[in-house]
């Protein structure tokens, strides 16, 4: 109590007795005041402060670096641009395959081969046909052409042949429209993959290349939804078709301001336009790096100027297309395209109110896949993913 009312008496003029040569005979301190001596309890909490200011400091400068370490990873967003526009190829195709599923009916009834499964069936398998012819042609375009050219010029079977079948008042006709589509879509069947792995950073060539399936899912989706009309327009088929030609048009835009593929242009000896891509896409670091790669894999196969389809049943690619072809034939053995293509008249047969609606919610559970399979596939590896998702179909 002494020392708060010390503390709160006014200041005054300091007496000489206080000058700096004090007399210790006249004037003792108080034992409870220290206020002659250096304040050695603060002095230690002050040096104290110090060091730990002193220890932090190396401590607020490892998280940052931690901070920095575990920033968002952002490689790949300038190759994002270019493989989303190869994607819409992909949207194209489960646009097609989709499209056919709810108003199959209502096509059948139109143009006179109502209950006629057989007929109904080539309707849908004649885009299939066409889309093998047309994957057997793409090498040769892809070699002569390059990918962009080969992308607007596929556009063109794939425009016409939806505006035909939009207009299509006879069986040959929607026949003949989707065989056209068929072409198309066999071409960029091969085509999407091919671009999107020379496009594409090594590092984030599986997760890019997972948009190829992610945009068939989303092509499906939206066929399948906009096909729920279909059941109470008997003419709302001929809408879906000519929808079906707009993603055409913006593809063949959309490629007039994407990247050529870095491998073809090196092939065909433009090497400072190969140089100028990979510096805007991969960074100037892997430049030399992938034009040497590109060169090395050029001359052990002869510049691809000989190369023949018997090759891929000589060593070493034999071995690499049998499982490929067959991962790929026992997918479709599945019956997935099954579902895909008639699921509306399945679930229509078993007694659904709204085939269209359950439809719908097949393609959902595709998308959920390949966001999953997106997710994974450059954490967890190709084969743990093949592995389970084989195991997943047996089970069915």
């Amino acid at each position: 109590m002494w020392a708060a009312t010390v503390l709160h008496r006014p200041v005054v003029p300091v007496s000489p007795i206080f000058s700096s040569h004090i007399n210790p005979k006249v004037f003792r301190k108080p034992k409870t005041f220290r206020f002659g001596s250096p304040f050695p309890p603060l002095e230690l909490k002050v040096s104290a402060t110090k060091k730990q200011l002193q220890t932090q400091e190396p401590e607020s400068e490892d998280f940052r670096t931690k901070s920095s370490d575990q920033s968002v990873d952002l490689g790949w967003v300038p190759a994002f641009p270019h493989v989303l526009t190869a994607s819409m190829s992909n949207f194209l195709f489960g646009y097609h395959i989709g499209v056919m599923n709810g108003p199959i009916v209502s096509i059948a009834r139109e143009l006179g081969f109502e209950g006629d499964s057989i007929l109904e069936g080539l309707v849908v398998s004649i885009f299939i046909a066409g889309a093998f012819v047309g994957s057997i042609s793409c090498g040769s375009l892809v070699d002569k052409l390059g990918c962009r050219r080969t992308f607007q010029i596929d556009t063109i079977p794939l425009i016409l042949g939806a505006i035909v079948s939009a207009q299509a008042h006879s069986l040959d006709e929607i026949l003949l429209g989707r065989f056209l589509v068929g072409l198309g879509i066999g071409v960029n069947t091969v085509l999407v993959p091919i671009y999107i792995s020379e496009v594409a950073p090594t590092k984030y060539r599986g997760s890019l290349g997972s948009l190829s399936q992610i945009g068939t899912c989303l092509g499906i989706i939206l066929s399948l939804f906009l096909g729920i009309p279909a059941e109470n327009d008997p003419h709302w088929w001929r809408t879906m078709f000519y929808i079906a030609s707009v993603p055409g048009f913006l593809l063949a835009l959309g490629m007039q301001f994407a990247a050529e593929s870095p491998r073809w242009l090196c092939r065909v000896g433009n090497i400072n336009d190969a140089e100028a891509i990979i510096r805007n896409i991969w960074g100037e670091a892997e430049v030399d790096k992938a034009i040497e790669e590109f060169q090395s894999v050029m001359k052990n196969d002869g510049g691809e100027v000989n190369s023949r389809w018997l090759e891929l049943l000589e060593e070493p690619h034999s071995r690499v297309a049998f499982i490929g072809g067959a991962l790929f034939a026992l997918q479709q053995f599945a019956g997935i395209n099954g579902v895909l293509y008639f699921s509306s008249l399945t679930f229509q047969d078993v007694g659904i109110a709204s085939s269209a609606l359950a439809s719908l919610f097949v393609g959902l559970t595709n998308f959920a896949g390949s966001l999953c399979a997106s997710y994974f596939i450059d954490t967890q590896g190709r084969k743990k993913l093949l592995i389970g998702s084989y195991m997943g179909m047996v089970r069915e």
